[in-house]
């Protein structure tokens, strides 16, 4: 609690006498001047109470917005976040899918929110890194400036699988056999823009070679007609691929990570044969822009404490991801960064949802 200063006549003397004298001789303070007066005498109060109030952040449940459906890998996942975040402080962080749009929607609502902390979301390398190239002019938010980033929260890498019919068992075998058969071999994807799609058309521009893109409505329905031989190969989320995998109804060739997955370890990355090949589905934990300091630092620290937790990293593994945790400054740079590079991409490959 702040002290309040000594009152002005209080200062000149402490008896009846001098109080007296010295309001004969001043003016009354006009309204003007009481209320600045009581401005200034209340400001360290207001100050106070905003830091005990953000040092105690979270004091009421926060919400998460996730942009994308409930049931999906980026839901499972935010929601053991979440979970984790929810033991850590002792409030609720509740997750609130709120799909349409690509994304877009549930992405503008966390833009749109008061920026006190209580309404955080999940940042995608869709939404914040494709999105700004891929709908440039057309997004109802800018990537960049109506965001507060915390952390990282996880990265997924895609697994090139194909057709157990293909005449080829190893990346450079697939490239030879594309190489050499120029157009004849197709490629599916969830649909336009989404890493799916992207991994396949860095995987043609650093390959060199001739393969076609086949969009589908989701990565069910591509997987099942690359297992039935209409597509040759997928770029798929290793949740769903590896399934297939390990069931033995697809031949596995590697994962688009820069480095082997420590979830499927006999599989090589792409980039052992293609240098410079890097593509993972990522996320991170968003909140409007101009967030408090104070909160975001709260947020980075019971992160930090959930992500590096055995629990979590564990429940991630499981399910073919890699927590990350990054500080605020350097979960910034990541998405602009990415923004840049995957533009890169996006351009070279042409790649347009017209």
């Amino acid at each position: 609690m702040h002290s309040m200063p000594e009152r002005p006549e209080q200062a000149t003397g402490s008896s009846d006498t001098a109080s007296d004298a010295a309001s004969s001789t001043s003016p009354a303070p006009t309204p003007a001047r009481r209320a600045a007066l009581g401005t200034i005498l209340g400001a360290p109060l207001i100050i106070g109470s905003q830091a005990r109030a953000q040092a105690a952040y979270p004091a009421k449940p926060v919400r998460y917005i996730n942009q994308f459906p409930a049931g999906g890998a980026t839901d499972t996942l935010s929601r053991l976040y979440c979970a984790k975040m929810t033991e850590l402080t002792g409030q609720q962080f509740i997750v609130e899918n709120i799909g349409g749009g690509g994304g877009d929607i549930g992405v503008a609502a966390i833009a749109r929110a008061q920026p006190d902390g209580y309404t955080l979301g999940m940042g995608s390398v869709s939404s914040h890194g494709i999105s700004p190239t891929l709908k440039a002019g057309k997004l109802p938010f800018d990537a960049g400036k109506d965001f507060t980033f915390i952390t990282n929260l996880w990265s997924l890498p895609n697994f090139l699988v194909g057709n157990l019919g293909l005449q080829a068992s190893t990346v450079p075998e697939l490239i030879t056999l594309f190489r050499r058969n120029p157009g004849k071999y197709l490629y599916a994807s969830s649909g336009l823009g989404t890493t799916l799609h992207i991994s396949g058309e860095l995987f043609r521009i650093l390959a060199e070679d001739d393969i076609s893109h086949v969009p589908y409505r989701g990565g069910a329905p591509a997987m099942t007609d690359v297992i039935g031989g209409q597509v040759h190969i997928i770029f798929d989320n290793i949740p769903g691929s590896l399934a297939q995998y390990k069931a033995g109804k697809v031949k596995g060739y590697g994962v688009t990570s820069a480095a082997r997955s420590p979830v499927v370890p006999d599989m090589p990355a792409l980039s052992e044969f293609l240098p410079g090949y890097d593509l993972n589905s990522w996320a991170s934990l968003c909140g409007p822009a101009n967030l408090p300091p104070a909160v975001v630092e709260r947020l980075s620290m019971f992160s930090k404490q959930a992500l590096e937790s055995p629990e979590l990293k564990k429940a991630f593994f499981d399910r073919g991801a890699t927590a990350i945790w990054t500080n605020p400054k350097e979960a910034t740079a990541y998405r602009a960064n990415e923004e840049k590079r995957l533009g890169d991409i996006i351009r070279k490959a042409k790649i347009t949802l017209d």
